[in-house]
């Protein structure tokens, strides 16, 4: 897989797929911008080697068509505070007149070509550029024009960041350290069954929240490590409404966690919007840096709730992605790594 850090991109017009999918709040203003300061070693790197850069992103889920509420202006906003220069938001069909270094093309999304991957409309984007680099790692388990399609029409790099995920990632499939203990929690059941028996064959412990643990428990689920699988004990407030893990879970996995040398976590394991169910997710954490681990976090929503207390930095690598993060951890191929040409190395 080539990355940028060998390019010459002096004078060249990159398209560079990134991934500014950041939470706003009820009057449309940016409410973590992890994701846009991940990305800016990248596109600093470019511009300081002469690029013009058309930044690519998606915002939400329009589903093929402009809404007001998913435009770019808030992050533009971000981006021209950390770059100390004028971006520039303009529609696909008006990036070319544009006369800066930065252009920030319109929601992809609103094209519905990005997510039916019509490959005409990856090359009319393509157009516009000499090259394209690939930095959106938590968008590349998708098979969207701009992941997987553009790579077809242009030459193809990957970014710093997207490098920096795969390689931290890598850590855990190639090489981790024992005892390895992945902590599984979030919203987003579906996709994390088949993950907690795919980490379940690497990980000494796989520690279950409350809600996936129920949807085991209701649908019968035959895991297929189950000595390696550590169940909460109880639920706090309790009584049905387990929206947090309880006091006995807690000390259970504090337990787990201590002696790791490893630790990979997806998903917070309470109702974390509310602070008086964030407790369990607070233990845990201080549980994991007190264990002196190398520890990933990933996902979203886990990834806010670590910048609400000021806890990323105490992680080894805090992961841009949620669901690209546990597919490649999952062993599946990823489209837009393979895109890039990962798998052939």
């Amino acid at each position: 897989m080539k990355t940028i850090r060998d390019q010459n991109f002096q004078g060249k017009r990159v398209l560079l797929r990134c991934d500014f999918n950041a939470p706003l709040d009820e009057n449309g203003n940016v409410i973590d911008d992890f994701r846009i300061q991940q990305s800016l070693p990248t596109i600093t790197h470019l511009l300081e080697q002469g690029a013009k850069l058309f930044l690519i992103s998606h915002l939400g889920s329009p589903k093929g068509k402009v809404q007001d509420s998913l435009s770019f202006n808030p992050i533009r906003k971000v981006l021209e505070k950390y770059l100390n220069q004028p971006v520039a938001e303009v529609s696909f069909k008006e990036a070319e007149k544009i006369e800066g270094s930065v252009a920030l093309l319109e929601n992809i999304r609103f094209n519905p070509g990005e997510e039916e991957n019509d490959e005409s409309f990856a090359k009319e984007l393509a157009s516009l550029g000499d090259a394209f680099v690939n930095d959106a790692f938590s968008a590349s388990h998708r098979s969207h024009a701009s992941i997987v399609s553009l790579p077809k029409f242009l030459p193809s790099y990957a970014g710093l960041l997207l490098e920096k995920e795969v390689l931290a990632l890598e850590h855990f499939l190639k090489h981790p350290a024992h005892p390895f203990v992945a902590v599984v929690g979030g919203k987003k059941v579906e996709d994390k069954l088949s993950f907690v028996d795919a980490i379940s064959n690497l990980a000494d412990f796989v520690l279950i929240g409350n809600l996936l643990a129920q949807e085991i428990a209701k649908k019968g689920t035959v895991l297929k490590n189950p000595k390696k699988i550590v169940l909460p004990l109880d639920g706090y407030p309790g009584d049905g409404k387990e929206l947090d893990i309880g006091p006995r879970t807690r000390t259970l996995f504090a337990e787990k966690i201590k002696d790791a040398k490893s630790v990979f976590w997806a998903g917070p394991l309470g109702l974390i919007e509310k602070k008086e169910y964030a407790a369990g997710s607070l233990e845990v954490a201080k549980a994991i840096i007190g264990s002196f681990a190398f520890s990933v976090a990933g996902g979203g929503n886990l990834s806010a709730f670590l910048g609400e207390y000021n806890l990323r930095d105490k992680f080894s690598y805090v992961s841009t992605g949620g669901g690209a993060t546990l597919a490649f951890l999952a062993g599946k191929k990823l489209p837009g790594l393979e895109a890039l040409g990962y798998y052939a190395d």
